[in-house]
């Protein structure tokens, strides 16, 4: 279905009001692949299995809703962004698309670097055993706490976000008696093609020192004046959910234009690049993502021409992948409980999670894919909205799918490329308990983040 399409027609209507053409797929018991985990498939008796495993099984297993995390896949796509960029770059898993202590262990075995931005994650990095040096901080309000912590376990780098950050980071490390490595977050001024609130690089929002008005450029100069910094290089990110390079190739060619400019100034060529993350993932079968390998050699010539242009040693390039590699890894798992057809409009099949395990919905009008999983269906397709049991009209979890026409409560339904954000942003609206996350690997299932209880809820609650 096409990602600006809204079906409000007739529940088996092909004509969409925007005056755009669709219908149901072929097969509703197909699975694309770019939309699901690798090692998700449909049995011949009709079930869906995941790394060996029965989805009804691990339904019966785990309960529902849960987030079920292909670990070999994981695993495969860190190493496809580690052998794309190769040993002259270096690949930071961006730790807010999903982290636990699980996965960090995993991106350590990998060899992954792991970027955090907040002292919740840091811990949980830190814990699980990353090493220090292969942390990055980002943010851009760290507290004195956060900032203390990262200089006094010796992360890899800070991403600097203001003239008081600098200030905060180099009172802190000459008192800790450290140099501590840092990059400038800066702001380029591109409009990347996403949501509003995901596009992280035109001047008016929160993150980084704006290039065009020099502020990026007095950063430099304020960072290089503390002793106890090392200024390694600048940091760039345009925003999230990205299939177009172009963005990219305007980014790096403003940030180039920076280092030259702190080269003629300063004499210094500062010998780190980082394009950041935002990468795009297939929600659906429209999109239509790049392979890591692309992404690696269009970033790496775009650098290259434009410090060659500029006359200045090409830097070290680094990346921040997290939907790109946790984003198509899981799915999460819902059982059908009521379903109402509307005449003449769709058919409303609620499941028993909803915007408090998938906001994504909700927040940016996100597009998502939904199948029935628990068994194959010849029924003739039909027009439904997939919703939550929140008290919100808003509860969503997929806005428009064609789903077979039977069926029924007690079915598994399941939505893929939930990966990332779903789990990081999930709450606990209506008191609704978190579900869990659950690895599965060759035949086996291990539960690495638990289901929270009425228990955990209640034991915050102090009054």
């Amino acid at each position: 279905m096409s990602r600006s399409a809204h079906p409000a027609g007739p529940r088996h209507a092909d004509v969409l009001p925007e005056g755009h053409y669709t219908g149901p797929p072929a097969d509703l018991n197909a699975l694309d692949p770019r939309v699901w985990a690798r090692t998700v498939s449909r049995e011949p008796e009709g079930a869906v299995t995941v790394g060996g495993l029965d989805v009804r099984a691990l339904a019966e297993e785990h309960g529902t809703p849960a987030y079920i995390l292909d670990e070999a896949d994981f695993r495969a796509r860190c190493r496809a962004w580690q052998e794309a960029f190769g040993a002259e770059a270096d690949v930071y898993y961006a730790g807010k698309a999903f982290l636990s202590r699980a996965v960090v262990r995993w991106l350590d075995e990998e060899g992954m670097n792991l970027d955090v931005c907040s002292g919740g994650e840091l811990a949980t990095a830190l814990s699980a055993g990353m090493p220090a040096e292969r942390i990055a901080l980002h943010g851009n309000n760290k507290s004195l706490a956060e900032i203390e912590r990262a200089v006094e376990t010796g992360v890899g780098r800070i991403v600097v976000d203001s003239f008081q950050e600098i200030e905060r980071v180099a009172a802190t490390a000459r008192r800790l008696g450290r140099r501590q490595r840092v990059q400038i977050r800066v702001t380029v001024g591109v409009e990347a093609h996403t949501h509003e609130f995901i596009a992280t690089a035109h001047e008016d929002q929160k993150f980084g020192l704006a290039l065009a008005d020099g502020v990026a450029a007095e950063a430099v100069r304020r960072t290089l004046h503390h002793d106890s910094l090392e200024l390694t290089g600048i940091h760039s990110h345009i925003g999230s959910q990205i299939f177009d390079m172009a963005g990219f190739e305007v980014s790096a060619r403003r940030v180039v234009k920076l280092l030259t400019e702190v080269w003629k100034e300063h004499g210094i060529e500062l010998p780190e690049i980082d394009l950041g993350g935002g990468l795009g993932i297939a929600y659906t079968s429209e999109d239509d993502p790049r392979e890591p390998h692309e992404i690696a050699k269009a970033l790496g010539d775009i650098v290259a021409r434009e410090c060659a242009s500029a006359g200045i040693a090409a830097p070290r390039l680094s990346v921040e992948p997290g939907r790109a590699i946790v984003g198509p890894t899981a799915f999460t798992l819902y059982e059908v409980g009521t379903i109402k057809s509307l005449e003449g409009l769709r058919t409303y099949v609620s499941v028993d999670g909803g915007m408090s395990d998938n906001i994504r919905t909700a927040l940016y009008d996100a597009e998502y894919s939904v199948a029935l999983v628990s068994r194959s269906s010849q029924a003739p397709p039909m027009l439904a909205r997939v919703v939550g049991k929140h008290c919100e009209s808003g509860d969503i979890v997929v806005r428009d799918a064609y789903l077979p026409a039977d069926v029924a409560p007690g079915d598994l339904l399941a939505v893929p490329a939930t990966g990332a954000y779903c789990r990081s942003m999930a709450s606990n609206y209506n008191h609704v308990p978190r579900p869990p996350v659950v690895a599965v690997n060759s035949g086996t299932s291990r539960v690495i983040v638990r289901r929270e209880t009425e228990e955990d809820l209640l034991r915050l609650d102090v009054g």
